[in-house]
């Protein structure tokens, strides 16, 4: 074959050995779509002065089928993780259960829930549970939890909005597409802004969109001043996109 016709040759290999690669990336990322990571969430509570706020954070790993367990601690006049927090967990094998995984991780986290005094329960002004189809997830409308015999009390409304901005991860390279940040605006009359990202923290990873998931109250507050949203946030997984939690603190 002459150089020419062997380069031609080479080049149609090559162009076929692609195709079929970005074919089966395709394939894989359809396939996965809804095959990720759905991490679920329970509050463990806030400190006796309500500043710090804990949450756990639990599934099966996707790809690797691995429980895990990670409980963060936020203080929430700064906004961000205590030192040493999140305690993370994770099984060596997919014969550890999950519950076993979950134990140790609470107990991982005991110096920090004794140390901070994370005993006031939470109270869930709203939640939009998993099953709920109606809305996009990006607006929330609740009110003060009443005391028996009353009605709710006050009218707020958060509002969630997305936009695309960089991280420490390299998005578009692993992911195709520019990671997203949100703000997330309170509203009671007059609008107040509550959270605006910036460049996205290596943490967060590559995420594609956010949901409004709740808004908490220490048990027996009567104002939002302690009160924190928590938000889903979907980076992209092994298998698809997965979902983790925010913590955003509304009255700090």
């Amino acid at each position: 074959m002459k150089p020419d016709a062997e380069r031609a040759a080479s080049d149609r290999r090559g162009s076929a050995r692609a195709a079929l690669a970005a074919a089966g990336l395709w394939i894989a990322l359809v396939a996965g779509a809804s095959a990720g990571d759905r991490a679920l969430i329970d509050f463990i509570g806030y400190s006796d002065d309500a500043r710090y706020f804990a949450f756990e954070e639990f599934g099966i790993q996707d790809g690797s089928g691995f429980a895990y367990s990670s409980v963060y601690v936020v203080d929430l006049a700064t906004d961000s993780w205590v030192l040493g927090s999140p305690v993370k967990v994770q099984a060596e094998d997919e014969a550890e259960p999950l519950w076993q995984v979950r134990a140790e991780a609470i107990e991982q986290a005991r110096g920090f829930i004794d140390d901070f005094g994370l005993h006031t329960p939470v109270e869930i002004a709203a939640l939009t549970g998993d099953g709920v189809a109606a809305g996009d997830g990006k607006s929330l409308e609740f009110g003060t939890p009443p005391i028996v015999g009353r009605a709710v009390s006050d009218s707020y409304g958060l509002r969630l909005s997305t936009f695309e901005t960089t991280a420490a991860t390299a998005c578009v390279e692993y992911f195709g597409a520019a990671p997203l940040g949100f703000e997330l605006t309170l509203s009671q009359g007059t609008d107040r802004l509550v959270h605006r990202d910036a460049s996205l923290p290596r943490s967060r990873g590559c995420p594609s969109d956010y949901r409004i998931y709740a808004v908490l109250m220490p048990f027996g507050a009567a104002t939002l001043s302690n009160a924190v949203a928590i938000i889903s946030v979907y980076p992209g997984g092994f298998e698809g996109p997965d979902r983790r939690f925010l913590a955003v603190p509304l009255g700090f």
